[in-house]
């Protein structure tokens, strides 16, 4: 599945001050660049679940740093179906939304899937 994708899918409305009632779950991880002496290893993650809410799904890239961690290549570039509204029930500008999204990212155990990646191509 194409990070892109996510575009696709019909929007999920949450409201940034609810936690939503789905779990997102590893969906795959990609590696685009593997090649350690040109340039660090990178790629991308898809997360995703299902809620009352319906299918809601998130992706971003990410870049190996160095002694193995792996961070986020671009904090403000998740791309996702979440649409994510105020206590007034307005949509979020892409910064606001960002930090949300970066909050559900950080509650992932996505550096584990990444890292686990990475293994099974070195």
């Amino acid at each position: 599945m194409s990070p892109w994708s996510l575009r696709a899918w019909p929007p999920i409305f949450w409201h940034s001050g609810q936690a939503p009632s789905l779990q997102l779950h590893h969906l795959g991880t990609r590696i685009t660049d593997v090649d350690e002496q040109q340039r660090p290893t990178a790629g991308q993650t898809i997360w995703g679940g299902s809620g009352a809410e319906g299918d809601a799904g998130m992706a971003w890239d990410w870049v190996r740093m160095p002694l193995g961690m792996v961070a986020m290549a671009d904090p403000m570039c998740v791309v996702s179906n979440l649409c994510i509204l105020n206590d007034e029930g307005e949509v979020l500008t892409a910064s606001q939304a960002a930090l949300v999204l970066n909050q559900i990212v950080y509650s992932l155990p996505w550096q584990t899937e990444v890292r686990r990646a990475i293994m099974a191509v070195h």
